[in-house]
């Protein structure tokens, strides 16, 4: 006689049965041996456009530090920061202090001097006549030979003095143009056309000799002090286009021209300086020192195999991709060429025009991982989950 088995007991056996088959389809659909999800695109040619970027500083070409040439007293600033000033307006004035009275003082000694050399001029006249009138009298032996070299020395003595008389005239006159000059720079005179960037000194303050008390900067010819990676600098030559785009233009750019790349280079940073230059007027003016983002366009490379950034990966020190050959994945070394700042990057060796390789995946990737190929990672909310 056979034994039944109870419902309860097969139906038990059932549950357990569909429970098992859905935890190894979870397992092998969303589980670690699920197909790993991935993106791919086919390998295309493509020209593309390299580009360098950096940032930098807004700075003025040229800056000009007014000052005294020697040391003093500010004594009054006509002009203020932000102002915009002409050539040969006056800025401000140094206080003389005692320039005056040492000009006057110089100027009596000169009326002095000139006496002086009246005086010698006279003792010069008189000597030259006593000596022409002993000259005379000596071939008719009515004075000695003594009397007349007397009257010689002191003929040459009164042209010494009135030479003498003569050099201290120009010293004294040299002294008082140098003294008018000093006064004539007390006046802080505009050499150009600019804007009042500074005051660096304000009345009253005393200031040495070379001291900036304003500082002017010339509008018109503003450009970007930038930095850019040494490893980036292949190709960059002047005259190279660029845009510029300042902290506060938000999305506003900016027309440039790479003017300058400089001689010396930052061996601590590993950066190099270049000067980018405005190609177009800018309204309103910059502040000296904004920040400012720059993209340099080099020349645009004829067309090749073109991928991703993004599908580069480096495996055991060898810079390759993902390849999909057969359904199968396999790793491909490849030689890199120039990127643009899009990501897209030219490959000069190892992969073909119609190669596939894969982009993003979920996970990191192996030779002998399942994938499954997704138009996107990112799971669409109308997809329905797996059980």
């Amino acid at each position: 006689m056979q034994r039944l088995i109870p419902s309860r007991t097969v139906s038990l056996w059932a549950v357990m049965g569909l429970l098992m088959a859905g935890l190894v389809y979870v397992f092998l659909r969303a589980g670690p041996m699920a197909p790993i999800k991935v993106t791919v695109i086919t390998v295309e040619n493509q020209a593309i456009t390299p580009e360098v970027s950096g940032i930098g500083t807004v700075e003025a070409r040229y800056t000009y530090a007014i000052g005294p040439t020697v040391a003093g007293r500010v004594k009054s600033l006509a002009v203020d920061v932000g102002d915009h000033v002409k050539a040969g307006q006056r800025l401000g004035e140094m206080d003389s202090v005692d320039l005056d009275a040492r000009i006057a003082s110089l100027t009596a000694s000169i009326e002095r001097a000139k006496a002086l050399r009246q005086d010698a001029t006279a003792r010069l006249n008189l000597a030259q006549s006593q000596l022409q009138r002993y000259q005379k009298l000596a071939p008719q032996h009515l004075t000695s030979e003594e009397s007349l070299a007397i009257k010689q020395q002191e003929l040459l003595t009164a042209q010494a003095a009135r030479q003498a008389a003569d050099l201290d005239i120009e010293r004294l006159q040299a002294d008082r143009l140098s003294l008018t000059i000093q006064k004539s720079n007390l006046l802080l005179i505009a050499p150009v056309d600019g804007l009042v960037v500074a005051r660096d000194a304000e009345p009253g303050s005393t200031v040495v000799a070379g001291q900036a008390v304003i500082e002017l900067i010339d509008p018109l010819h503003l450009w970007i002090n930038a930095r850019i990676a040494q490893n980036q600098m292949h190709g960059l030559v002047t005259g190279l286009p660029a845009t510029i785009q300042l902290r506060s233009g938000l999305n506003q750019l900016l027309q440039g021209t790479l003017m300058r790349i400089e001689p010396k280079a930052d061996s601590v940073t590993e950066e190099t300086q270049v000067k980018i230059r405005f190609t177009q007027a800018i309204t309103p003016l910059p502040p000296v020192g904004e920040l400012a983002s720059i993209t340099i366009q080099l020349p645009r490379l004829p067309a090749s195999p073109t991928i991703p950034n993004a599908s580069i990966h480096n495996v055991n020190g060898q810079m390759g991709v993902w390849q999909i050959k057969n359904n199968a994945l396999e790793f491909t070394p490849i030689t890199l060429g120039a990127m643009n700042l899009a990501g897209a990057v030219q490959v000069l060796s190892g992969l073909n025009v119609g190669d596939k390789i894969v982009v993003y995946s979920e996970r990191n990737l192996h030779a002998k991982a399942r994938i499954r190929i997704a138009d996107t990672l990112i799971k669409n909310s109308s997809e329905p989950s797996a059980p």
